[in-house]
């Protein structure tokens, strides 16, 4: 079965063209070693009436939106060799030191999760 590497985060709306900047970047990278898919989406209903919603999960401020990300790899095993792969690259090095990031990585969630229903 395959697996996803998940993010959520807060981004500032205003951030929100760097954001996409980089992670069509990042995307390319992932990529061309080996990731099966690459997804970056922003929130358009937060709205929700069930469960804990993004917004308040996120601590959304003013002037922030949430984004949900996810990487499909073909296992776990593939994951780690792709990810060793795209942390060793010197363009990905030189473009964390070159830039601001467009949101605050601290608020960031990340985790890997085992497909348990692929339909």
């Amino acid at each position: 079965m395959p697996y996803v590497d998940g993010f959520v985060l807060a981004v500032p709306k205003q951030n929100l063209r760097a954001y996409r900047r980089m992670a069509r970047q990042g995307g390319k990278l992932w990529r061309s070693y080996g990731a099966l898919e690459f997804h970056e989406s922003v929130a358009d209903d937060l709205q929700v009436k069930m469960g804990l919603p993004f917004g308040r999960l996120l601590k959304l401020r003013r002037g922030e939106t949430a984004l949900f990300s996810w990487i499909l790899f073909k296992s776990r095993a593939h994951r780690d060799r792709v990810n060793a792969k795209v942390m060793k690259d010197p363009q990905l090095a030189k473009r964390m030191q070159s830039r601001e990031m467009p949101f605050d990585v601290k608020r960031m969630s990340w985790g890997g999760f085992k497909t348990i229903v692929d339909l």
